[in-house]
């Protein structure tokens, strides 16, 4: 049973034209300060004057420390500025209904938005929680986002939930809601997706979605692990949360570059080891589409990288995935980079391309770049119910949650 309650007190774009000056993507959608100080000097009004307000700077380059106080003295003020501008309204006692769409119509994803209870994520302490987180929690990471959470008095960023949904019950009731009403917002984002949603206020259709969640047996976090932590730090008892019927979404693959001084002729023999290696020869760029099939470039060619099968047990939902496959065969044991967190890994989202990969390759930016084939939603969800955690970045859902759309002013 997944317990989903109103957003007391929700901050919302006054209409859609508010929504596109202030929302923006998630803080980790972006490679580097100079992206997000670039899309702000494109719309001063972005959230991640809040949410990255390290960023929010005169100049490229004079970067506050991110989670100084300085920077989160900056976001409480712009958060502050926001809340009183004309471009946001509070809304009471509120869900929201919300779509993501694209002019492919095989792309539409749709779910329910409200606060979830930190007390039904399953841990240590909660065996039995109903919401599986996917990944371990890195204490520095939630503690500055638990920062952000005190100084602004706000939950900005909203964690996205998959549900099994296998009787298309929840799906149902989202697409009668939708479907018989204009939504209250509307935007369009960097990537070509337009965000839509409804403001559910009537205690009567809060009560038929909140029942409707109820009869799901579990929830398996799909992003914003540290976010669900942040709030558990601070001994709040909910946090925002989105929950989308499984078979909506959508994950793409979640790249790698590595940043080392060794060159590739001496441990090109190596590979042969746990994989099978195919000469792709001098192409843009090769992002897989099939479990098993990986990437590696280290310049001039594309090499088809084929794990063996004594590489994986197939018993065992993590190590099936690829990228679990390259973390311990190619990087540990081969390069002897053992821990994910090495910063001399680097990972690259979905939002860039092979052929991106390939020029930070050339421009003697990395040494290597590793593509993955997208893990599939079925091996994601296994990974969960066998209470195991995802290889990090390993995961890429697309379309991303809009962050801004819905702001939980805290008391």
């Amino acid at each position: 049973m997944i317990t989903l309650e109103p957003v007391r007190r929700g901050l919302v774009p006054v209409d859609s034209g508010a929504a596109a000056r202030i929302t923006g993507p998630n803080y980790d959608e972006f490679q580097g300060d100079r992206e997000i100080w670039d899309l702000l000097q494109e719309k001063p009004s972005s959230i991640l004057r809040v949410t990255m307000a390290h960023c929010d700077v005169p100049s490229a380059g004079a970067w506050l420390k991110e989670g100084s106080a300085e920077a989160l003295e900056r976001a409480r003020g712009n958060m502050v500025a926001l809340v009183e501008s004309g471009d946001t309204r509070e809304v009471a006692n509120m869900l929201w209904v919300y779509e993501i769409a694209c002019a492919d119509p095989g792309t539409r994803q749709i779910g329910i938005g409200g606060m979830a209870r930190i007390g039904e994520i399953r841990t240590k302490e909660t065996p039995n929680g109903v919401i599986v987180r996917n990944e371990g929690v890195r204490e520095p990471k939630a503690r500055g986002r638990a920062d952000l959470i005190e100084h602004t008095n706000a939950y900005v960023g909203v964690v996205n939930n998959a549900i099994e949904d296998r009787n298309d019950v929840l799906l149902g009731a989202l697409d009668d809601y939708a479907q018989g009403r204009n939504p209250d917002l509307t935007v369009d984002d960097e990537n070509g997706y337009r965000h839509s949603t409804w403001l559910v206020t009537s205690q009567g259709d809060i009560d038929r979605f909140c029942g409707v969640l109820a009869d799901e047996p579990l929830a398996f976090v799909a992003d914003g692990n540290h976010r669900s932590a942040a709030a558990a730090m601070l001994g709040r008892k909910q946090f925002l949360s989105v929950f989308f019927p499984a078979r909506t979404m959508g994950i793409a693959p979640y790249n790698r570059l590595v940043m080392i001084e060794r060159p590739f002729a001496d441990f090109r023999e190596s590979l042969a080891s746990s994989f099978a290696v195919e000469e792709l020869g001098d192409i843009t760029g090769h992002e897989p589409t099939e479990t098993h099939d990986i990437g590696f470039y280290a310049g001039d060619s594309w090499l088809r990288l084929v794990p063996r099968p004594a590489t994986y047990d197939p018993d065992n939902a993590v190590e099936v995935i690829d990228a679990d496959i390259v973390q311990r065969k190619l990087f540990g044991e081969i390069l002897g980079i053992t821990d994910p967190a090495d910063e001399r890994l680097r990972y690259v989202g979905a939002n860039k391309s092979a052929e991106y990969l390939r020029r930070e390759v050339d421009g003697g930016r990395a040494a290597f770049a590793v593509t993955l084939p997208a893990v599939t939603m079925e091996q994601f969800m296994e990974v969960c119910r066998q209470n195991r955690f995802m290889p990090p970045k390993s995961t890429w859902f697309v379309p991303k949650v809009r962050s801004g759309l819905v702001i939980a002013l805290l008391d």
